[in-house]
């Protein structure tokens, strides 16, 4: 009885995995060790783009003590050199997220991933034998742009392999990986920082190691698999079958479907514009998300970027500021570490809310400590909820867009926030000057007061909703 009736059940299973559509195959990937490796490769990249980002804060030190950089007037552009090392930074990210991202809707995930990270690991490795403040404010600006191209092209790279009811949590796992590069750069600074080796300044031992471990990780990287999703914009149906297969396997799928061929040619691929993400359809996202973007940078960037300045605005010297930002600075990995356990269970946009309301409290009672442990403490906080806002944006944003503009618009959007920062820098430099750590505290938290509203009155749910129905 059951020989007989085989043969009709196979062709039953055939046809249902045939009929199977590209985005249900990967939204019904398991959440297996293959993934999660996978995930965690794609992470390492992330790794060091934010340990380069970071080192903004932590070498600034290093360089003014060389007599590279100067404070107040003195410095190239007649400001802080600390504060126009920041900005060339968010420059070049801002030129990057929204002037390059959109090559990675062009020539795809990888291609443009793999372009950037070699970018930003070179003129990395350049900027660390310049001897002159305009060198290295000129390398840094150029570091920035591979940066921005990066970051964005891993975020749109990422939320189209998870699976929907992952999306959140492999975020959040994925910026546990990355945030891992905030206490490796405070714990190297703070050793290295004050050291001569073999005739080398500490911080260049700094600049160095991220700009070659991120080179080393660009060989391990070479096999990671282009996006299905857009090989299917493409009309690249076949290799989109057959990465997505390959994917299946490595999750431990027993059987993928056979390839079929589209009974009618699916005609040229959709190409994205600039103009479509003013679309009527679009509009009230891209709006919102620049927004958010503008003004949530203020917050995360003003604290992390000028810790150990508004450490040593409370007396501390610059050896204590420096290992009190390390003890702060774990908060990012542990957090994300910690959000990952229930990031799938609560709506992003109330995420990116509460976070932000999170930074609001502990940011106004760090105005007011004095006390070693409870700068500590609320630094802590801080920095906590700078690494739940984050991973709980990044997921947010590249959701909300279709694939065949996704880094385009999310580019866009995001470069608002390295625009932000580029005047915030020099602006919070000021308030520091002027107003003191209270002042930048509360720069800070009426930034973060903007975010919740815009994103608590505009944003619109993704919780486990296929990408493509969002």
């Amino acid at each position: 009885m059951s020989d007989t009736c085989a043969p009709d059940q196979g062709i039953t299973n055939q046809k249902t995995l045939n009929n199977k559509t590209l985005s249900a195959r990967i939204d019904s990937l398991p959440a297996s060790a293959g993934l999660w490796r996978f995930i965690i490769l794609l992470s390492l990249g992330g790794f060091f783009e934010l340990y380069d980002l970071f080192q903004t804060g932590y070498i600034s030190s290093g360089l003014i003590a060389e007599n590279i950089f100067h404070v107040g007037s003195a410095g190239v552009l007649s400001i802080s050199d600390q504060a126009a090392f920041a900005s060339s930074t968010f420059l070049g990210l801002f030129i990057g997220a929204s002037m390059l991202a959109p090559n990675a809707d062009r020539f795809g995930r990888r291609m443009t991933f793999m372009f950037a990270l070699a970018w930003y690991g070179c003129f990395s490795l350049l900027m660390a034998f310049q001897n002159s403040a305009e060198g290295i404010i000129l390398c840094r600006f150029l570091v920035g742009i591979g940066l921005g191209l990066e970051l964005v092209t891993i975020d749109t790279y990422l939320t189209e392999w998870v699976p929907s009811h992952l999306r959140s949590r492999a975020f959040a796992f994925a910026f546990f990986i990355q945030f891992l590069s905030v206490p490796a750069v405070a714990l190297m600074s703070w050793w290295l920082v004050p050291q001569t080796f073999f005739g080398l300044t500490g911080w260049r031992y700094v600049v160095i190691a991220g700009a070659l471990c991120s080179l080393i990780i660009w060989f391990v990287r070479k096999n990671l698999p282009e996006s299905a999703r857009w090989l299917a914009q493409q009309g690249r149906n076949e290799e989109a079958h057959n990465v997505v297969s390959a994917m299946e396997k490595r999750c431990g799928v027993a059987e993928s479907p056979a390839y079929v061929a589209p009974e009618q040619a699916s005609g040229l691929p959709r190409k994205g514009t600039f103009r479509e993400i003013w679309s009527f359809q679009y509009r009230k996202r891209t709006l919102m998300l620049t927004v958010m973007n503008f003004f949530q940078a203020i917050g995360f960037f003003g604290f992390g970027n000028w810790l150990p300045a508004l450490l040593s605005g409370k007396g501390t010297t610059v050896t204590h500021s420096l290992l009190y930002a390390f003890f702060i600075t774990l908060a990012y990995p542990l957090g994300s570490l910690i959000c990952s356990r229930y990031a799938d269970k609560i709506e992003n946009k109330w995420q990116i809310v509460l976070s932000s309301l999170m930074t609001v409290i502990f940011g106004t009672l760090f105005a007011f400590q004095t006390h070693p442990v409870m700068l500590v403490i609320c630094g802590f906080l801080i920095t906590y909820s700078n690494a739940w806002l984050t991973f709980s944006y990044h997921a947010y944003q590249t959701e909300v867009f279709p694939t065949h503009i996704r880094a385009r618009a999310v580019g866009f959007c995001y470069s608002f926030s390295r625009l932000s920062t580029v005047f915030s820098s020099i602006l919070i430099g000021l308030i520091l000057q002027y107003a003191g750590t209270q002042g930048v505290i509360a720069f800070i938290v009426l930034s973060m007061i903007i975010v919740m509203l815009v994103i608590g009155i505009f944003g619109p749910k993704t919780r486990g909703i296929n990408l493509e129905n969002i």
